[in-house]
């Protein structure tokens, strides 16, 4: 038994996610006040006692990024003000993951920044999924349990039982993650070679793998633009792949066209997302598949509130 009381909250991110997680864990979200005064400014007051409690606040960096950023830093200075047990953010995405590193002189470290900033808040914990970069889980002094959505689309397209199909990695940084798909899936592996020769020009340069008459299954951590997924389409197209092009992806951000852009390709077969970032009415297509995480971050609560192994989820 655990020896604190769970209290879940939500943000204004992903009511739905939220909700979800609630339900698995057979309990109500908390009551929690969230408006926005006159001027934009937001506020945030939790509407029941959360003292000596185990309090998670859920709330994803998704667009908009700012409104939601700073959502979560509020409630999150709300509950440590408010003497619980312990403060975890549940962040199923992590905004300003992109900018990880320098690239360029006098560029920021965005997601480092982000990770202070959350920890003054009053976080004592984080739990994420499929950070874009690894590193950033050790941008916080703080213990952090990174989630993945791997073994959710994996399993989803085993159960499809596609025939020659080769699992993509559209660039080199996901073939670590990718790798796993392909163990899952018993595939070949193929690789792309990007580069970025503008702020937010994505060109694939070269294919690594043989794709010739297979078909393509692209593992990717989220889909903004869709600029990049275009490429890694035409790329392998011009390598001889089947048109019946599979994509997956754990953050389906849809920014601007994106949908229009990728649903439009009558060689794109089917995108695959996840929950972590809401997918509203007008984004949604046919063509577009989404799982939930929501027992994956149940689960991963019940076991952080009773002291469990939350790497043993995902052996």
């Amino acid at each position: 038994m655990a020896d604190h009381d769970i209290k879940l909250f939500a943000g204004n991110g992903n009511p739905q996610l939220a909700a979800a997680i609630a339900a698995y864990l057979n309990m109500p979200l908390g009551k929690l006040k969230l408006t926005t005064f006159a001027d934009g400014e937001k506020y945030v007051m939790f509407e029941e006692s959360v003292r000596g409690t185990d309090a998670y606040i859920i709330q994803p960096t998704c667009p908009p990024v700012d409104n939601n950023l700073v959502e979560l830093l509020l409630c999150l200075d709300a509950l440590r003000r408010a003497s619980p047990w312990r403060i975890t953010a549940i962040i199923p995405y992590y905004g300003y993951a992109r900018q990880e590193k320098k690239d360029k002189p006098r560029e920021p470290i965005a997601a480092k920044l982000v990770a202070d900033l959350i920890t003054s808040a009053g976080a004592n914990r984080v739990m994420c999924m499929d950070l874009h970069a690894e590193p950033i889980a050790g941008f916080f002094n703080l213990p952090v349990d990174h989630l993945t959505a791997i073994n959710l689309l994996s399993d989803y397209f085993a159960a499809k039982k596609l025939k020659d199909i080769v699992v993509v990695s559209p660039d080199e940084g996901r073939v670590k993650k990718t790798r796993k798909v392909v163990s899952a899936l018993n595939a070949p592996l193929a690789v792309g070679y990007k580069h970025h020769p503008g702020h937010q020009v994505t060109e694939v340069t070269h294919l690594a793998g043989d794709v010739k008459d297979r078909v393509p299954i692209i593992v990717e951590d989220m889909i903004t633009s869709g600029g990049s997924m275009i490429e890694a389409v035409d790329a392998l197209l011009a390598q001889g792949c089947r048109p019946q092009i599979h994509i997956a992806c754990t953050h389906g951000i849809f920014a601007g066209k994106a949908v229009e852009r990728l649903t439009s390709r009558p060689e794109i077969a089917e995108i695959v997302t996840t929950d972590t970032v809401p997918l509203p009415p007008e984004k949604q297509h046919p063509k577009i598949k989404c799982l939930s995480v929501a027992s994956l971050f149940g689960e991963a609560i019940h076991r952080a509130n009773n002291d469990l192994s939350i790497t043993s989820l995902f052996d």
